[in-house]
């Protein structure tokens, strides 16, 4: 008995020393905001389940505090997302700013310290699509960073095996320019709880192209350039994600990242598989695609089915799909669902 124990604890230090690529037989299965599909995104217990569910990697999307706070959310506007609208005392927060060129008017994390926003409980995104997860509404906290990388410690230990961090800096240039750029705060967490090479297992991804190449000059950990079907960096105005994609245009992203992240429409196509994978492989770059979901609404017109459009699809039939073009990772809000899709039967 203290043998096998011995062994098995041998085999987790072993695992904690090698890059997760070596130990990896499928696709890096990324919980996009937790299990998002099943709990309020950006949550501890969206985290917890998704790890409990076999996800290799957790997604928190990381805007800041007024006091300087890395937290979870997917955007610094809150108002979708938490009850803010319920607290009359911060009724006079609510106002209109520009984001990365879009208006957008609520209540942003920047205008509140950490302490505030504790007062402050998180609700679905989607009540429509998801109305199972609005019982779990104003029962969740937001959580910081710090805490996200103390769950992942707690459940490490507790599982004995290595859980990815998948951190995204949302729109890092808006926050520099507001005198709370992201890279230090992010940096320092991640160093002080050991991450610090490309061996550990951590990717941290951007749509801007600035703020990853500052990354790279102060970090080794893993970098990933976010690629969307329409626009481009919010940085570049001048430029099209398309145009990081020809192949002059992944030989650079691979200069100063890792991989790229593009939308899973980039990947797979109304006419099927395109050649992106091969072109990005071919440049020396991973591909970690976003975001597969099992609502009809997010899924191609081939794997939809039934005349309901807030129904369930073919998610299983499009995972193995994705997993077909050769994606290294795959982001998605239904991390069980999607291991059982791209598991083979025995």
């Amino acid at each position: 008995m203290i043998g096998r124990e011995l062994a098995r604890i041998g085999l987790f230090l072993l695992m904690s020393l090698l890059p997760l690529s070596v130990v990896q037989a499928e696709p890096l299965l990324i919980a996009h905001r937790g299990a998002s599909g099943e709990r309020p995104e950006h949550t501890l217990a969206a985290y917890e389940r998704a790890i409990d569910q076999g996800a290799d990697f957790i997604e928190p999307d990381l805007v800041l505090t007024k006091d300087g706070v890395l937290v979870a959310r997917h955007e610094n506007e809150i108002g979708g997302t938490t009850d803010v609208a319920d607290h009359p005392e911060f009724a006079d927060r609510k106002t209109t700013k520009v984001i990365d060129g879009v208006e957008m008017a609520g209540w942003f994390t920047e205008d509140f310290t950490l302490a505030e926003l504790r007062t402050l409980r998180a609700r679905e995104r989607l009540p429509d699509l998801r109305p199972a997860n609005k019982r779990f509404d104003t029962l969740y906290q937001i959580p910081t960073f710090e805490e996200i990388l103390k769950l992942v410690r707690a459940k490490e230990a507790e599982s004995r095996r290595r859980i990815g961090l998948y951190p995204e800096t949302k729109h890092p240039s808006y926050f520099a320019g507001i005198g709370l750029a992201h890279q230090a705060p992010l940096l320092d967490l991640l160093n002080r709880y050991g991450y610090m090479t490309e061996a550990d297992p951590v990717f941290i991804q951007s749509f801007e192209v600035g703020n990853l190449k500052a990354l790279r000059a102060a970090t080794r950990l893993r970098l990933i350039q976010l690629v969307d079907a329409e626009g481009g960096p919010a940085d570049l105005p001048g430029t099209r994600y398309d145009d990081l994609l020809t192949v002059q245009g992944l030989a650079d992203i691979a200069t100063y990242a890792d991989g790229i992240g593009p939308s899973a429409a980039l990947v797979i196509a109304p006419e099927g598989a395109t050649a992106l994978v091969g072109r990005a492989h071919d440049a020396g770059l991973q591909v970690h695609v976003w975001t597969l979901r099992m609502e009809n609404p997010f899924l191609p017109a081939q794997y939809q089915r039934g005349d309901d459009p807030e129904g369930r699809g073919d998610f299983a039939g499009y995972v193995r799909a994705m997993v077909r073009t050769g994606v290294d990772g795959l982001f998605s809000d239904f991390p069980a669902q999607a291991r059982a899709a791209m598991t083979p039967a025995p």
